[in-house]
């Protein structure tokens, strides 16, 4: 299968209402905003939900969320183990790691091996150099070919986050007798409907390296409008959070006609989501609706 032969650039524009569309844990879990207030998902948070989203189409995910994990192993680490553990040369274990998981030729990955023990004993480890002459430990950085930015809203959210304080009460056995003292916490979410967008593009180059394709490359544009399709939870029930359009330019070649920050200023999105292109010169940009 050949890699990717055209460099993709792709925006996502999404709303949120009455949803906490990713917690920061350090301000009690209310949305994420930046200096300016304006609303913030990270970019781990959406490659979450892409992965969850290549999950559910059956493709192997590497780095796979305690929720929604298919397989035996608790870890990374076992997950790795169990895959590459055998594998003694770097260029083996990257071809290994990109071929087996979707995840991995996408976004790329760091696998960290041991080399030796204390007292200088050497145990199953890895050669660290490209032809297999050190036993050293190593860390095995795979670069991916697709890379995303954090989602902004378009406005400030702090005069629209909604705080709420909950109780829960249990029981120590479950039968409601021996009951634990009632616990206060707190619960957030944004009142108004605001609209996020955010933007990503995909480097043949690296595609290169990592074996990703024109293939995987239409996986990711097909789940881009279902980013939060089984995706529910307290803080996002069903319906809160939606994607309304994703933009996808496709170039003619592998360097691109244009750089990614000059196609991703041609998109203008406005506080209702309506939104509006400009054009460039051979590249023509395809709509399509969320779902």
């Amino acid at each position: 299968m050949s890699t990717l032969t055209k460099k993709i650039d792709f925006a996502v524009i999404i709303s949120v209402k009455n949803a906490n569309p990713n917690g920061d844990p350090l301000d009690g879990n209310r949305p994420r905003t930046d200096y300016d207030g304006l609303g913030e998902m990270s970019d781990v948070c959406l490659k979450r939900k892409i992965r969850d989203r290549l999950l559910e189409n059956g493709k192997n995910i590497f780095v796979q969320s305690d929720d929604n994990k298919i397989d035996e192993f608790p870890n990374l680490r076992k997950r790795a183990e169990a895959a590459l553990g055998s594998i003694k040369n770097i260029p083996d274990i990257r071809n290994k790691a990109c071929a087996k998981w979707f995840d991995v030729r996408a976004f790329g990955q760091v696998f960290p091996f041991k080399g030796s023990e204390k007292k200088g004993k050497k145990n199953q480890n890895i050669d660290s150099s490209e032809d297999g002459s050190s036993g050293a430990g190593v860390s095995i950085a795979i670069r991916g070919p697709v890379t995303i930015h954090p989602a902004f809203s378009l406005e400030s959210i702090r005069s629209h986050i909604i705080s709420e304080q909950i109780i829960k009460s249990t029981s120590l056995e479950g039968d409601g007798i021996n009951r634990q003292s009632d616990q206060m916490g707190m619960k957030h979410r944004i009142g108004k409907d605001v609209v996020y967008v955010t933007y990503g593009s995909m480097n043949p180059q690296l595609a290169e390296r990592t074996g990703f394709s024109d293939e995987d490359a239409a996986v990711i544009k097909g789940i881009l409008p279902k980013l939060f399709e089984n995706d529910a939870s307290s803080a996002r029930p069903e319906g809160s959070m939606a994607v309304r359009k994703v933009i996808w330019w496709e170039h003619n070649c592998k360097s691109g006609q244009y750089s990614s920050a000059k196609v991703h200023k041609t998109l203008t999105v406005n506080t209702d989501g309506s939104h509006s292109l400009k054009n460039l010169d051979g590249l023509e940009p395809q709509e399509i609706d969320g779902f």
